[in-house]
């Protein structure tokens, strides 16, 4: 089991997710600014939120390139919705708005893809390897394409929205906000 995980703690779902960290036994730090990288901490959680925001803010704060460095270098990372367009390579044409992302993950993602907030939705479905899971999407997007490091996880009507490439989990729903610790045990097992 990991020893410590970093969580992205600019704006957006991150007490939820150290909550969850802190029910495994997980001890969790808040990445706020550019010296917060200089803790020790050996996997990452990029929450959801408003994905905009966040990339700017990760930017502006200097950290953009210290994360996106440790990501390649094959840190840990589990990306909920938000996270998950932090870290796709592309967005779809029409909403890529040129806001600063990390890029890791070789997918093309839809952002709100789900609608706005009354769009909002809740369903279970089994993602491989990790089993059946609450998944609440919020605005949420989903994974278009993935590129061939990717693997798949589980979709809904179709859509992907779990999917990982090496050491990257990324989900286009929230697992923080039901009760089920499965994709956060999966993830420090990582």
């Amino acid at each position: 089991m990991a020893d410590t995980t970093a969580v992205l703690a600019v704006q957006g779902a991150f007490i939820e997710h150290e909550r969850m960290l802190s029910r495994l036994g997980q001890r969790c730090v808040e990445l706020r600014q550019a010296f917060d990288l200089d803790q020790a901490f050996d996997r990452l959680v990029l929450p959801g939120g408003e994905s905009t925001v966040q990339g700017k803010l990760l930017e502006e704060l200097g950290m953009l390139d210290g994360l996106r460095r440790r990501i390649e270098e094959g840190m840990p990372v589990l990306a909920t919705c938000a996270g998950l367009i932090l870290l796709a390579a592309r967005l779809d044409a029409h909403d890529d708005r040129g806001t600063p992302r990390l890029g890791t993950l070789d997918v093309l993602v839809q952002r709100n893809a789900y609608g706005r907030q009354l769009g909002s939705f809740r369903t279970e479905g089994k993602v491989a390897g990790i089993g059946l899971v609450p998944m609440t999407f919020i605005r949420a997007p989903y994974v278009m394409e993935a590129g061939p490091g990717v693997e798949v996880l589980a979709q809904v009507d179709g859509r992907a929205v779990a999917v990982r490439q090496g050491s990257q989990l990324a989900l286009a729903f929230h697992p923080e906000l039901d009760e089920s610790v499965l994709v956060h045990e999966a993830f420090l097992a990582i």
